[in-house]
């Protein structure tokens, strides 16, 4: 008899566990079968919360870029920028990028898209809310591509109300990953290697970030609006010649573009935007098909349920679900050797932006002098390709994880063109009895704005009065319209490097 229960007791020990679990594992997979349903949305739903009612775990996820939410003055730390951009709206304001979660913020306040008073003012042109936002492409759509990219930056503030989420990179009904930006498709297409037609599911866990990721300027394009003539100035990658530094370099001078006109060397000025697209395609992870998400958006599990984190940030926060999925080591061997590459970095940028300041004052001094056009070609030349150089090994932010060898090599090329530069100035600078000059000391944010004349002061006023004033009635507008999501600001505080 006590044979009996003790079996009784053994077997209730077994099936208790063992029913539990069964009941987990179909809890977990009517959760999963759940998550892989395709709830369809409506098209160019922008409100990110929208999408998070029916994927609460990558929503969720998506909303913890409100952590990295610290503004760095990269113009503080490296004032050399300033000479650098004198004429250019980042010789007022440039941060280290925060989270998703701030893409649309950081727009609107920053001291580079201006302060308009109204829809027509501010010197940006409408193309700047390209990648800040999913209302981008509801736009487009409505208006038309040449409207959307015709006028200035206000012209849009009151629609362009949400940061960049999901509608960016899914389509509203199949959930599957899409390039919503067309300028990505008609680039990719033009450079060949690619054709987004052919483009696998691990090619868009790449391209959906290139949409925005990228090297690009604002083409010049002039069309016909039912008998008015206006002018658009379209979004456009520079990829016809290919990818590599070189080959845009190439590209924009066949094309004699330039950003804008150095204010001091009067250089016709290249401003790389964050070409991390480019440099990755340089490096070993792409050459392995390892994908942008594979990195900053990596797979977790929650019990039985797969999803991929839409905290999109640095591999290096979490080491051990990133990078040692694929790389030997410990995370304090693997963080020390990413810190090497970044020193190693550091130090021909830093050298680099020396060099090419000081071209730029001793190219100033040289026209003050009485250098001639003929004299000073071929030195703006090697400035404008030692400054362009220089920026696409820079602006591109992960470069020196993503492509260390191509990034030194890349900064190389740019001091040599500086170096060239200064040297053909001396030559000059002597000719114009002005051999002994030296450039005024720029080793501080407020002497470099002093050199390039800069009214800082004048800049954040106005600024400040935007800030409180027309954008506050731009998200007012939007809520109006029913496209404003709350929580896309949820506990938002403003955040600027000039307050």
């Amino acid at each position: 008899m006590k044979r009996s229960w003790g079996i009784v007791i053994l077997c209730v020990l077994v099936m208790v566990p063992m029913l539990l679990l069964t009941l987990s594992i179909r809890e977990n997979k009517a959760e999963q079968q759940t998550i892989n349903a395709v709830p369809e949305m409506k098209p160019f739903e922008s409100r990110s919360s929208e999408w998070g009612k029916n994927y609460p775990r990558q929503y969720d996820s998506y909303m913890q870029t409100r952590k990295s939410d610290e503004i760095t003055d990269v113009l503080k730390q490296d004032p050399a920028l300033v000479v650098m951009w004198a004429g250019y709206y980042f010789s007022r304001d440039y941060n280290k990028p925060r989270g998703h979660y701030y893409m649309l913020e950081d727009n609107l306040n920053t001291l580079r898209t201006g302060a308009p008073v109204d829809a027509k003012t501010g010197p940006a042109p409408t193309a700047c809310w390209t990648c800040k936002s999913p209302d981008v492409p509801r736009l487009i759509k409505r208006d038309g591509e040449l409207e959307f990219f015709t006028g200035k930056w206000a012209k849009y503030g009151g629609e362009i109300v949400n940061p960049v989420g999901c509608a960016d990179c899914h389509d509203n009904k199949t959930m599957k990953l899409t390039v919503t930006r067309e300028h990505l498709k008609r680039a990719l297409d033009a450079e060949g290697r690619l054709k987004y037609a052919d483009a696998t599911y691990q090619d868009m866990r790449s391209l959906v970030c290139a949409q925005c990721h990228t090297e690009y300027y604002f083409k010049k394009t002039e069309w016909d609006d039912k008998g008015v003539k206006k002018t658009a100035m379209v979004v456009t990658l520079p990829w016809d010649k290919g990818t590599s530094a070189e080959a845009m370099e190439t590209y924009y001078d066949q094309i004699d573009f330039s950003d804008w006109t150095h204010q001091l060397s009067k250089t016709p000025m290249l401003k790389a935007q964050h070409p991390e697209y480019e440099t990755y395609l340089t490096g070993v992870h792409s050459r392995n098909n390892v994908s942008c998400a594979d990195c900053h958006m990596p797979y977790v599990r929650e019990g039985g349920v797969k999803y991929s984190n839409h905290k999109v940030g640095s591999p290096l926060d979490n080491i051990a679900n990133t990078c040692l999925n694929c790389h030997k080591g410990t995370e304090k061997e693997f963080r020390a050797t990413v810190d090497r590459k970044l020193d190693r970095k550091n130090e021909l940028s830093k050298i680099a932006m020396d060099v090419l300041a000081k071209a730029h004052l001793e190219a100033a001094k040289a026209w003050e002098v009485g250098a001639t056009e003929e004299e000073m070609k071929p030195v703006l030349q090697d400035i404008r390709h030692g400054q362009w150089r220089w920026d696409y090994a820079v602006a591109s932010h992960g470069a020196f994880f993503h492509a260390p060898e191509e990034t030194l090599r890349v900064l190389a090329g740019a001091i040599n063109k500086g170096q060239d530069a200064r040297l053909k100035l001396r030559t000059v600078l002597a000719k114009h009895n002005a051999a002994d000059y030296v450039a005024p000391d720029f080793s501080s944010k407020e002497k470099a704005q002093a050199i390039i004349g800069l009214d800082f002061k004048k800049a954040v006023d106005e600024k400040k009065t935007f800030l409180d004033s027309l954008k506050q009635e731009w998200f007012k507008q939007g809520e109006a319209k029913g496209l404003y999501d709350p929580a896309s600001r949820k506990d938002m505080v403003r955040k600027t490097s000039y307050n």
